[in-house]
């Protein structure tokens, strides 16, 4: 037997096959084999951090949410809301100062043209020797700078409120204060142009109709401090009256109520609101009662509409505006046809109060 073939049987067959030596990795064995390279075990890398947001969003982040603020910083902005609330209110009685004697005419002509109609002296009577000093240059200015302010006066409650709002919510700061003012002042003209006028010519002209019929002789006097008296509640109540559509829109806009429900609910709104209407009119007639109470009924449903408009935004619709301007503007070509007629056929004329045309 060949020597070579002895040495190959000398090795146990269990041991298996022996493991050539290299001298470095990819080297070849003694028999001119090349090996292939011995792979090192790659370590598995830990996962890159995510990404820090940019400095822009978390700003976003943090307008989105409410501003932060402490109780002692919450009492500072009240201090300072309304120190900024009064400032207002003390230059606009400053400036209604100066023209106190020109208010008081336009305060006390209602008065006049009521006296006129009924046949009495358009004067007002001064009982005390300071009435006149206190109603016109402390009371009286102090009422028109009230209404003048209303917008600065508003607009600092609004920005102490703002920042327990959230950013979209705080975009509302305009149209709030737009709408409370101006819904303010429009009650307050018409106070003075609709339902003062009205309601004082039919109170004072219940004394002169019942002394005709009885044969009582009754002179009417009226002292400035009850006619002042009379004036500023009715400015107010009407005043206040009118910042209904505000408040129910609010309600909507807090999800408290839904057009839907009050619309449901608003017989019960309509005796509500008469019966606060009678808390509110200076006189228990029924003529001054309905002064003040059809006004709020309509404004209940003006404040429904917006409500109305509100769920439209949220649920993505919008509202058919175009067929609402058409039928106004229908409306509107008719009632000035009407006007136009009377005025340049039948002899009537437009005035500054209710009703607005006279013969």
């Amino acid at each position: 037997m060949p020597q070579d073939e002895q040495e190959n049987k000398s090795v146990p067959e269990s041991e298996g096959a022996i493991i050539p030596a290299y001298d470095h990795p990819g080297g070849a064995d003694s028999h001119g084999y090349q090996q292939p390279p011995l792979e090192k075990p790659v370590a598995a890398q830990p996962p890159p951090p995510p990404p820090s947001p940019p400095a822009d969003e978390e700003e976003d982040e943090d307008e989105d949410g409410m501003l932060r603020m402490s109780f002692l910083d919450h009492l500072e902005e009240l201090r300072s809301r309304i120190i900024k609330a009064v400032g207002g209110l003390v230059a606009a009685y400053v400036g209604c100062l100066i023209f106190a004697g020109k208010l008081w005419e336009i305060v006390s002509e209602p008065a006049a043209a009521a006296l006129r109609a009924i046949g009495a002296e358009p004067d007002l009577a001064q009982l005390e020797p300071m009435d006149g000093f206190i109603i016109v240059y402390f009371k009286l200015p102090l009422l028109a700078a009230l209404f003048i302010a209303s917008p600065w006066i508003l607009w600092q409650v609004w920005a102490f409120v703002a920042p327990g709002l959230y950013k979209k919510e705080r975009k509302m700061a305009g149209p709030f204060v737009l709408s409370t003012a101006g819904l303010f002042i429009a009650g307050g003209c018409f106070a003075y142009f609709v339902a003062f006028r009205f309601g004082l010519a039919f109170l004072l002209g219940i004394g002169m109709n019942f002394g005709a019929t009885t044969g009582a002789k009754i002179k009417p006097v009226v002292s400035i401090v009850s006619y002042f008296d009379l004036f500023v509640n009715v400015m107010l109540g009407l005043g206040v009256t009118f910042e209904l559509p505000v408040l129910i829109f609010f309600l909507t806009m807090l999800r408290i109520v839904t057009p839907g429900f009050l619309i449901e609910h608003s017989r019960y709104a309509i005796l509500a609101i008469t019966v606060l209407a009678a808390f509110i009119t200076p006189t228990p007639d029924i003529v001054n009662l309905l002064i003040f109470a059809v006004p709020m009924i309509l404004l209940y449903f003006v404040g429904v509409f917006a409500g109305y408009l509100l769920v439209l935004s949220r649920e993505g619709k919008r509202f058919p505006w175009h067929i609402l301007l058409m039928i106004l503007a229908g409306i509107a070509a008719v009632i000035g046809g009407v006007v136009y007629l009377m005025v340049t056929r039948y002899g009537f004329k437009l005035v500054p109060y209710w009703p607005l045309i006279t013969k």
